[in-house]
């Protein structure tokens, strides 16, 4: 009986941390496992989306496992988003997979990210004997479970591997399971990030060709990046309100003195989605470049070594800053804040993490600005706050948290009428707060508060 590890992935970034793991030991010795590359296209319409091998650089990561299949082709013409087996016949697509896959006997261990939503808990409820383990792609993990997950699942899960993205800061996904969190050591991720930018074509109009940077503007200077996340279809934005925010890291850069200006568009964003920020451009005498959608914003850090990196709350902010030591600067992050909904959304924790420890596009400070004290303690309080079903155990830290520093500048990640609901410090006056103590009370009083 030999063992196989299923590594579920959908982005090259999420693969990039698989092959990182892989290279750092954390996935066992070489040799030790069978292992497969099961590539998902979660894109809306994967039928005219590129997928996860016709990424820019995908060759460099594909050495790293035995075969790669295709989940999309595995359970056509079923969208991977949405499809989830019917528990009586899970055993059956169990049989059925070992045998198209050739896994015979074999001991199976999964690697999945976003286990709460389908594809990564389908493939999980179909071996339902493998060990788990589950990938961070990106700031997400930072937060909390997005719901009680079943013990069942929960109980199979060995490690959350993740990148240190906020040095020596813990993830709180999966932690109500006693999970371990390790990181994947960030010289591991560079090395393959390199191998990503020597293998991915020339950025026409942004670099001379792989392993080359480009050349300083006409100030000297190397070029601002400024980097979309499509957040209308995340309905965080409209279509005009993000075209704005795309104008504004314009107008932000320039004003730092910035001439020449590189925009980095979402790979689901539609093609004039950049527009605005060139018209824009022109309009202030800078020069302007989009590149390729499919390109990711670290090949452009290798490459390039950007002066600035401007975002909204992308990861990549992080990623340019902690493992590229770039100077980065967020725009944007108090206003989705402010209108972001359900409180539980998953967004909130990477909005807040960038909102904390990146500086504002206006400020010309290089911090982050005052009134942000202990990182850590405020994502718990923030995690709890979101999923206190799921972190009961984490109220204490949470009320500590919030008795010692609510203020002007945390209050955004705090709306009163949340802390009203959960009987947090920071809701209704001290006085009345035993009153929040009663179900029937909040449900009457929260129409009346103030977000």
């Amino acid at each position: 009986m030999g063992l196989t590890q299923i590594f579920l992935a959908s982005t090259a970034y999420g693969t990039a941390t698989l092959a990182a793991a892989a290279d750092a030991g954390l996935l066992g010795p070489p040799g030790s496992a069978r292992r497969i590359l099961l590539t998902s296209n979660n894109a809306p319409v994967p039928e005219v989306s590129p997928g996860l091998t016709a990424t820019p650089g995908f060759a460099a990561l594909r050495g790293r496992f035995d075969e790669v299949l295709d989940w999309n082709a595995t359970i056509a013409p079923y969208h991977p988003g949405v499809w989830a087996p019917r528990p009586e016949d899970a055993p059956l697509w169990e049989r059925q997979l070992r045998a198209l896959w050739g896994l015979g006997d074999d001991l199976i261990e999964l690697y999945v990210e976003s286990l709460q939503v389908s594809p990564a808990q389908a493939l999980c409820r179909l071996f339902p004997g493998a060990a788990i383990e589950v990938y961070a792609d990106g700031l997400m993990s930072y937060g909390p479970t997005r719901f009680r997950l079943d013990p069942q699942l929960g109980t199979r899960i060995r490690r959350v591997l993740h990148l240190d993205l906020v040095p020596g800061l813990a993830p709180l996904l999966l932690s109500e399971f006693g999970v371990t969190a390790r990181a994947v050591p960030a010289e591991a991720f560079l090395k393959v990030l390199a191998e990503l930018a020597a293998e991915a074509p020339a950025l026409a109009g942004a670099s001379g060709g792989p392993g080359t940077s480009r050349g300083p503007g006409a100030d000297g200077e190397p070029p601002a990046l400024l980097l979309g996340q499509y957040l209308t279809a995340l309905d965080l934005l409209t279509a005009g309100e993000e075209e704005e925010l795309h104008v504004s890291m314009v107008r932000g850069a320039y004003a730092r003195g910035h001439r020449d200006l590189l925009f980095k568009p979402h790979p689901g964003a539609p093609d004039d989605y950049s527009r605005p920020a060139a018209e824009e451009a022109a309009k202030l005498g800078a020069r302007f470049t989009v590149l390729p959608a499919a390109v990711l914003a670290e090949t452009v850090y290798a490459r390039v070594r950007p002066a600035l990196v401007v975002g909204c709350f992308s990861t990549g902010l992080l990623t340019a800053a902690t493992l590229y030591g770039l100077p980065v600067a967020r725009t944007g992050t108090q206003a989705v804040l402010a209108r972001l909904s359900p409180y539980p959304n998953s967004n909130r924790v990477p909005l807040t993490l960038v909102d904390a420890l990146v500086p504002d596009l206006a400020d010309p400070g290089p911090g982050p600005g005052p009134g942000v004290p202990d990182v850590a303690a405020l994502l718990v309080a923030v995690g709890f706050t979101m999923q206190p079903k799921v972190l009961p155990g984490r109220r204490a830290e949470a009320e500590a948290y919030l008795a010692a520093h609510l203020n002007a500048r945390t209050r955004r990640y705090f709306p009163r009428r949340r802390l009203t609901s959960l009987a947090l410090p920071g809701g209704l006056p001290r006085p009345l707060t035993p009153l929040t103590k009663n179900p029937t009370l909040r449900r009457l009083l929260r129409p009346l508060l103030p977000h």
